[in-house]
């Protein structure tokens, strides 16, 4: 592993554990309910594609702190497609081989491949499921994948996504509310 990769996770951590500590992390340990502010950022910030962050329990955690599901499905669409659009924007103004450095070889080519024998399907399953669908956006965006059914599938497995999350933590009484 060379030595500007290993620089580059290890910047990429310390960004991640200092947004959600400055967000999240403040809020927690002064005893505050967390908002939806804090939400938005951690959110955001885990779909662009160098800060790969586990976003999904986020919904459940904020539930079960009393937050509707409605806005939280809300504000994780529209979030997490806003920082797509960066992923996909890097992806098609930066050169290939400097994108192609940052996610690594093995990685880019395995997207790549994706996305040319499955194309919309492939957005649709890395956005539905708890994929890399960041990096699968900075790969399409790299490939002049078209913007309108990337989005569009980006969008609806989002929102199943989310949907699904809410249902479940829901209907299930997990969050000690549902039943």
């Amino acid at each position: 592993m060379s030595r500007r990769r290993i620089f580059f996770g290890i910047l990429t951590l310390v960004v991640a554990v200092a947004i959600v500590s400055t967000t999240l992390g403040r809020e927690v340990f002064s005893g505050r309910q967390p908002g939806l502010t804090s939400f938005t950022i951690v959110h955001f910030a885990g779909y662009l594609f160098f800060l790969l962050m586990p976003v999904e329990v986020l919904l459940p955690y904020y539930m079960a702190e009393g937050h509707r599901g409605e806005i939280l499905i809300a504000l994780a669409v529209v979030t997490a497609l806003a920082a797509q659009v960066i992923d996909y924007g890097i992806g098609r103004l930066l050169a290939e081989p400097v994108t192609r450095n940052i996610i690594g070889q093995r990685r880019y080519e395995r997207f790549s491949r994706w996305v040319e024998r499955w194309g919309s399907l492939a957005i649709f399953v890395f956005n539905l499921f708890p994929l890399s669908s960041p990096n699968m956006l900075l790969v399409a965006g790299m490939t002049r994948f078209g913007p309108v059914r990337t989005f569009g599938y980006s969008a609806l497995g989002l929102v199943l996504k989310y949907v699904g999350i809410v249902y479940v933590f829901d209907a299930t009484g997990w969050l000690g509310n549902g039943g």
